[in-house]
């Protein structure tokens, strides 16, 4: 493949800084719980369902311990307590509790090894799950094969689950290899998962365990009807981000959007909740397999893609290192960018061309996920089918892994299947058309394309370095991403973190780092 004439000395300095900020962050949060955290232990004891007012059994304990002043020492401590005392199973007791019959933080104190041997089959039959799913994937997988890359990417958004999964069959029959199913608006600021299947969403589909299973199905029927896997998509995103990545590898999904500062800048939740719960997302991610997509390409909506294209750049090193502080391996770590520039400028199709071979070359091993073309969408759905054109030539000349199909009814409408179906149409006949054109190809010394690569990682390792010495707190606070300032201290949810005390643990972060085999205790 062609290559651009990279300054390794740059590289080295930004994986440096880059690492020295993902370290800054981890010794910040260390020793740090959050609800959404305490919740997902919960749901991995087994514990679901909702109580008669509809709130998320998860949610009522978490409650009812936060209520008692007792957060600091863990849902697994007290819970275990409970078990201990009662002899009644983890979801036995969520249902007392949330029929108002008892306390769960009322029981006497017993040690942590009594805690354990009480719960120890709970955790492993959560531990079970994920691992059965995990290897049900690697066979589909196996049996039917997948696309060549780029995956075709597209997204569904009825906010019916019955009618997405209609249509992400058919996304699948036109060639699609990844189908996501956006959110319902502002799910991400809700405290809570929604429970069961949902017929009415905003702008997209609520994120549930029982919509993850009914599409899950629906993709395996098309996979096997259309003798290839079929990827499925959702997200791990916003106040719930590690509850959800436990579902949605309970449940067999591929792919989740887990970002380490997406919450942060588009959501205005507190810096530490999301970097607390990014944390335990991802290392449950990694253990299940799931690719992780970073929100980078976002940042270009609000930011010029020329003048910031570096912030781009620099978040993406910090995403990287703060994966694999989770245990994540790069190919796993789907890092984002955007094909954003905008069309009136002279040569910009070069100077996304330089972004986005930059971006293949700085990491080679990472399933980069490439962004279409929406900022600059204007309703003329003939440009925006030549610019979609123009974004699947790049993505097929770079060598990008996964591929988010623009639409040319972008700035109009939600997709109907049609544009979908025409959508799929240009990105397999630009890319069968150009599928060695980056064998072909290489970069003028010194030309344009060459210049811009250059100029884009020399200004990364300056703000990486300078983050580096600063901190990744003060970058948010002084809006160095996206030009979004968010403060330190407040955002939504900041109530929901607390320091842990010694009682505190939580053994399926452990087993999923690696730390503690299951049956280790």
């Amino acid at each position: 493949m062609m290559q651009l004439d990279m300054d390794e000395d740059l590289v080295r300095r930004c994986h440096s800084s880059a690492q020295q900020i993902a370290d800054g962050v981890m010794e910040r949060i260390h020793g740090q719980t959050t609800d959404s955290v305490e919740r997902t232990i919960l749901r991995l004891l087994g514990i679901d369902g909702v109580d008669a007012s509809n709130v998320p059994l998860p949610n009522v304990l978490v409650n009812q311990i936060r209520e008692a002043g007792k957060l600091q020492d863990g849902a697994f401590h007290i819970l275990g307590n409970a078990v201990v005392a009662t002899g009644r199973t983890p979801q036995e007791l969520a249902l007392a509790v949330g029929e108002k019959e008892l306390s769960i933080t009322t029981f006497p104190e017993v040690e942590k090894q009594t805690q354990q041997r009480a719960l120890a089959e709970f955790l492993d039959a959560g531990v079970q799950r994920i691992l059965t799913t995990k290897s049900k994937r690697e066979r589909h997988i196996q049996q039917l094969g997948e696309g060549p890359k780029p995956w075709l990417y597209v997204i569904v958004a009825t906010g019916n689950i019955y009618e997405d999964a209609r249509q992400a069959k058919a996304a699948a029959h036109q060639g699609a290899d990844v189908v996501a199913v956006i959110r319902s608006t502002a799910q991400s600021l809700l405290d809570y998962v929604p429970f069961g299947p949902t017929t009415e969403g905003f702008g997209g589909t609520y994120a549930t365990q029982e919509n993850f299973r009914i599409m899950r199905r629906a993709l395996d029927e098309a996979g096997e009807e259309r003798g290839r896997y079929v990827r499925l998509v959702n997200y791990a995103s916003g106040l719930c981000m590690p509850e959800i990545a436990v579902m949605g590898a309970m449940e067999g999904l591929d792919m989740m959007l887990n970002d380490a500062m997406y919450g942060i800048l588009f959501r205005d939740i507190a810096i530490h909740r999301t970097l607390i719960d990014q944390h335990f997302s991802r290392i449950i991610n990694g253990y299940a397999n799931i690719i992780i997509n970073t929100g980078e390409d976002n940042y270009l909506t609000t930011a010029d893609a020329v003048t910031e294209g570096h912030t781009v750049l620099a978040s993406q090193f910090i995403n990287q290192e703060l994966a694999h502080r989770s245990g994540m391996p790069d190919e796993l770590i789907g890092l984002g960018h955007a094909f954003e520039i905008n069309p009136q400028i002279e040569n910009g199709f070069l100077l996304e061309l330089a972004s986005a071979q930059l971006v293949r070359q700085l990491f080679p091993h990472c399933p980069i996920k490439y962004m279409p073309p929406t900022k600059y969408m204007n309703g003329n759905i003939f440009r925006g089918h030549i610019q979609d054109a123009l974004f699947n030539l790049v993505g097929i000349t770079t060598n990008q892994s996964i591929q988010l199909l623009g639409m040319m009814t972008e700035a109009i409408h939600t997709p109907f299947v049609q544009d979908r179906a025409l959508s799929l149409e240009n990105a397999r006949y630009v890319m069968n058309n150009a599928r060695a054109l980056g064998e072909e190809l290489q970069f003028q010394p010194g030309g344009k394309i060459q210049s811009h690569a250059h100029d884009l990682l020399s200004r990364a390792t300056t703000m990486l370095e300078n983050l580096a010495e600063q901190g990744l707190e003060h970058a948010l606070e002084e809006g160095l991403f996206a030009g979004i300032k968010r403060p330190l201290r407040g955002g939504k949810g900041h109530q929901g973190v607390v320091r842990c005390s010694d009682k505190y643990q939580n053994p399926f972060m452990e087993i999923f780092s690696g730390r503690m085999a299951v049956h280790g205790r």
